[in-house]
């Protein structure tokens, strides 16, 4: 098109450019790069061959290097299909910063149900795979097939699942709240439909640490999102309820939000549970008590134990401690 100035990407420099503009042969500039063993290469012709490749601007190409190598230096985290939250990235922080330590990048991925990208365990030749949600049987056999390690509770020698959840968590808000003198309480989560397992599962276990200590269940079990928090509490405070046990402190500061907004006390009224210890706990007004998990110790862990795989480090003696601490505040 006239008067229209076309810009193109400018051509990439190869290894090859390099070793033409020095007069070096393609094979001796790509042992130099890649630090081949066995080639005995001058120190001064290692220096031409830097030098050149910096005034031309090149870069290595990162897959080619992976090819020839077999090593990526890449760690794959499967992801469940879950909000990432305050304790979810507490988690993945520390395992990124663990392995870039060790020379290692950490790249995530949630694989969805029917999905049409190509997986990211095809197209990047990650070194090892750690699963953080189940996989199906197609998915982990595709993920062996490519040479990868994998770390996949339920699959492999070491069982994370219990790790990865931290049971403690709702049998501490349950005991809190009865010890608090709290007769009837309520759990509430969420109406994420993401995370509906996990709201089940702490639903069951505060209801079983209920059930174990009073005799009694708990006397409901309700989700809630911003417009039907309001109206879900009332009926709780109506039916007698005077104890909450969050699923997280989302839901917690929701559930306090609505209770001030109707004039109830906190905690003389209604005392309020979250769990997760997230900065929000500490800021609301009154401050939310909770539970406060060791997420960060599980992302070092992980880190460490995909590095033991692939590298001469020493394997983790022990995973974080899978326990939970209650964190009283002024909500209960």
């Amino acid at each position: 098109m006239s008067g229209v100035d076309k810009k193109f990407p400018a051509k990439r420099v190869t290894a090859a450019d390099v070793a033409r503009s020095i007069g070096l042969s393609r094979a001796t500039v790509g042992f130099v790069f890649n630090d081949t063993p066995g080639q005995t290469i001058p120190e001064s012709t290692r220096q031409r061959v830097f030098s050149e490749a910096r005034r031309l601007g090149y870069k290595p190409h990162t897959a080619a290097r992976a090819l020839a190598s077999g090593r990526s230096h890449i760690v794959l985290i499967l992801l469940p299909d879950w909000p990432v939250d305050h304790s979810m990235r507490a988690h993945l922080d520390e395992a990124s910063l663990v392995l870039d330590r060790a020379g290692y990048s950490m790249v995530t991925m949630t694989p969805h149900p029917g999905g049409q990208a190509v997986p990211l365990w095809e197209s990047l030749s990650p070194e090892v795979v750690i699963a953080l949600a189940p996989l199906s049987d197609a998915q982990h056999s595709a993920i062996v097939a490519t040479g990868a390690h994998t770390l996949v509770p339920g699959r492999d020698a070491l069982e994370l699942g219990r790790e990865l959840h931290f049971e403690e968590g709702p049998s501490l808000q349950v005991e809190h709240l009865v010890n608090s003198g709290r007769l009837q309480i309520a759990f509430v989560g969420t109406t994420d439909p993401r995370l509906q397992d996990l709201v089940s599962q702490r639903s069951g276990l505060a209801d079983k640490t209920h059930r174990a200590i009073t005799g009694r269940p708990l006397v409901a079990s309700v989700a809630v999102n911003e417009s039907t928090v309001g109206s879900a509490l009332a009926e709780l405070v109506n039916n007698g309820v005077d104890g909450i046990v969050a699923y997280n402190d989302d839901v917690g500061a929701l559930v306090l939000g609505a209770a001030i907004r109707a004039s109830l006390l906190v905690p003389g009224t209604l005392a309020i549970v979250g769990h997760d210890d997230t900065p929000l706990a500490r800021l609301v007004v009154p401050a939310l008590s909770s539970v406060r998990v060791d997420t960060a110790g599980l992302g070092r862990f992980l880190a460490e134990l995909a590095l033991s795989r692939v590298t001469a480090s020493d394997y983790p003696q022990a995973g974080p401690e899978a326990t939970a601490v209650l964190v009283r505040r002024e909500t209960s």
